[in-house]
């Protein structure tokens, strides 16, 4: 005998931070809401965010800040639940938190307390949650959705798609959200890891021996651009700067970085000038990291004195360090990136209320949607915005 989980306004598929941000908001309006996980514990990407504090949002939220195939899709939810909305809400449950570099905000004390706040707004709405609950299939008719469990079968007219992507695996998550969206009609552009470390060939080998040297830097993948620290890795390349212009990069593609982003041009013959005797070495020791600046030096290869250097050879050298090509190989994957850039398609949901445009009563927020956030706070300030949209809708 199948066992029934009953029948609900909504139900919610995913206990991440989209899904269980809608499910509270919409029982707060009186809506009967099933949240579902197949995980034994809600919120474990908030857990891990931000070293474990969770980097909630961010005070620079814009929609330029996202890729998406429309880059208007997130302009409406993200203009109606801001991040002072967010914030508003953090302060009203006591949470102490305080404010990193470009707007990233972070707890004070453990994500923990973000995840114990969202379970407690789920309890404000008398949200029922059932977690371990693998899904074994889903089925629409007679305008009612029907998700068999494998702890029964739960019925509703609406349901939210809020499984997120397939990003970091360990956790949990999967390409789920695609499959679904994909039986229901919905298209789903390409995912590809995002927010990921980037690897380097055989033939940039020597920047391998620079592993775990890191230096602020400006990186560029097309037109954009990020001025944060690059960290160097057994594999390629890492750190924020890097994560930022992997969402960007695409496979045989170039990346430039900046190593001295803060010199003005002509510096180097501004030195030669003011400091002839001195070395391109012994000059870039004074900015960058030692091992770094000896790479660097050997791989331009200047004569010994910058007196000795041609002004046409300074300005090359100048060039070459203010954009260094690397061309990646590939990024570490779905198991080392935060999020994921693609998913449900853009075009086939309304921007007011997350709801599929030809299917009535499934709505997709959050991660599994095609809008992608900088790093930061600016992918959790998505997830709320979207999932307090689909709220507002249920």
């Amino acid at each position: 005998m199948t066992t029934s989980l009953g029948t609900h306004d909504a139900i919610i598929l995913g206990a991440g931070a989209a899904g269980m941000f809608c499910a509270a908001m919409a029982g707060q309006r009186g809506r009967r809401v099933l949240l579902l996980d197949h995980a034994e514990a809600p919120g474990k990407k908030i857990l891990i965010s931000g070293g474990g504090r969770c980097n909630f949002t961010n005070l620079g939220t814009a929609p330029d800040r996202y890729l998406s195939a429309n880059p208007h899709f997130a302009k409406s939810a993200l203009g109606r639940y801001t991040a002072q909305d967010f914030l508003a809400l953090v302060e009203r449950h006591g949470i102490a938190w305080h404010e990193k570099t470009l707007g990233q905000l972070f707890c004070d004390g453990s994500a923990r307390q973000i995840v114990e706040m969202l379970l407690g707004e789920c309890a404000m709405g008398q949200v029922t949650i059932t977690l371990g609950a693998s899904i074994g299939s889903v089925d629409h008719a007679d305008g009612r959705f029907r998700v068999t469990t494998s702890q029964g079968v739960a019925e509703a007219p609406a349901l939210v798609i809020a499984t997120g992507g397939p990003a970091i695996p360990k956790l949990g998550a999967t390409g789920f959200a695609y499959d679904l969206a994909r039986r229901f009609g919905l298209k789903v552009v390409e995912p590809r890891p995002a927010l990921v470390p980037l690897t380097l060939g055989p033939d940039q080998a020597l920047f391998r021996d620079l592993s775990g040297v890191s230096t602020p830097v400006a990186a560029s993948a097309g037109k954009a651009a990020f001025r944060e620290a690059a960290l160097f890795t057994h594999r390629g390349l890492s750190g924020p700067a890097i994560l930022q212009v992997s969402s960007y990069w695409r496979p045989g593609e170039s990346i430039a970085i900046d190593f001295l982003p803060d010199q003005a041009k002509g510096w180097l013959r501004e030195a030669k000038r003011s400091e002839p005797r001195l070395g391109l070495r012994g000059l870039l020791n004074r900015q960058l990291p030692d091992r770094l600046a000896v790479t660097l030096a050997e791989r331009i290869a200047l004569p010994s004195e910058l007196g000795n250097c041609r002004d046409a050879l300074l300005e090359q050298a100048e060039s070459q360090l203010a954009a260094w090509p690397f061309a990646p190989n590939g990024t570490e994957g779905f198991a080392k990136a935060e999020v994921t850039v693609g998913g449900i398609s853009t075009a086939d949901l309304s921007s007011q209320t997350m709801a599929a445009r030809r299917v009535p009563g499934l709505y997709a927020i959050g991660e599994a949607v095609d809008v992608t956030g900088w790093l930061g706070g600016y992918n959790f300030q998505w997830a709320w915005a979207s999932g307090w949209a689909a709220a507002q809708a249920l």
